[in-house]
């Protein structure tokens, strides 16, 4: 699995931490809710409960928030789906990780779509630093389904023929169209169609 390198922080107490993190979630709020740009250093301040100098000892401006974001949003995205994730094995693991993702954004009312995303759109195009970091979290997301893939290759549940590598690369691309238009639809239908499209593609390729 491709691991995101750590980045070396200062070592913090435990109430610097809690109120690092207080500040990352806020602004990791915000920068979905309102995209990157609108989101200012006024705003994360009023949301976390910080002063000015609070914020600017943990981050000296806005490029930080945003790595920063960016690692917490990878986290919270992987964590959520790491159940699913470690065991992508089988034709029936894939549906059940499918149940997952369409379970989340039924919950969510199909409102954010994919916090990874939603940073991609805002920075990719204006902050090439963020976006080699957002491609490094894509990347560990498509290295957990290239994985079971792999496995399921391994196992001959999946054709000796078929490319695991350019297979995970379509089926977290199928992921982030779905999620994109049950955003802008809200309905959880898009994402389903895109998913259940690539397993039964996975089922064709085992027959």
């Amino acid at each position: 699995m491709t691991e995101i390198a750590p980045r070396p922080t200062k070592r913090l107490t435990r109430k610097g931490q809690a109120t690092r993190d207080r500040i990352v979630t806020a602004a990791a709020r915000l920068m979905l809710e309102h995209g990157v740009a609108r989101t200012s250093i006024e705003d994360i301040q009023a949301a976390a409960g910080v002063s000015a100098s609070q914020l600017y000892h943990y981050f000296p401006g806005k490029d930080a928030l945003v790595s920063a974001v960016i690692d917490h949003q990878t986290t919270y995205v992987l964590d959520v789906q790491q159940d699913c994730l470690g065991r992508l094995d089988t034709i029936d693991s894939l549906g059940h990780w499918r149940d997952l993702m369409v379970g989340i954004l039924t919950e969510m009312q199909c409102v954010g779509g994919c916090p990874l995303g939603s940073l991609a759109v805002d920075v990719a195009e204006s902050d090439p630093v963020a976006r080699t970091q957002l491609d490094a979290a894509f990347t560990q997301w498509e290295a957990l389904i290239r994985g079971g893939l792999t496995e399921m290759q391994q196992r001959g549940e999946l054709a000796g023929s078929a490319d695991p590598a350019a297979l995970a690369v379509a089926m977290l691309a199928a992921v982030q169209g779905g999620l994109l238009l049950s955003q802008v639809r809200r309905d959880p239908a898009p994402l389903r169609i895109a998913v259940d499209t690539m397993i039964e593609h996975l089922r064709a390729l085992t027959r």
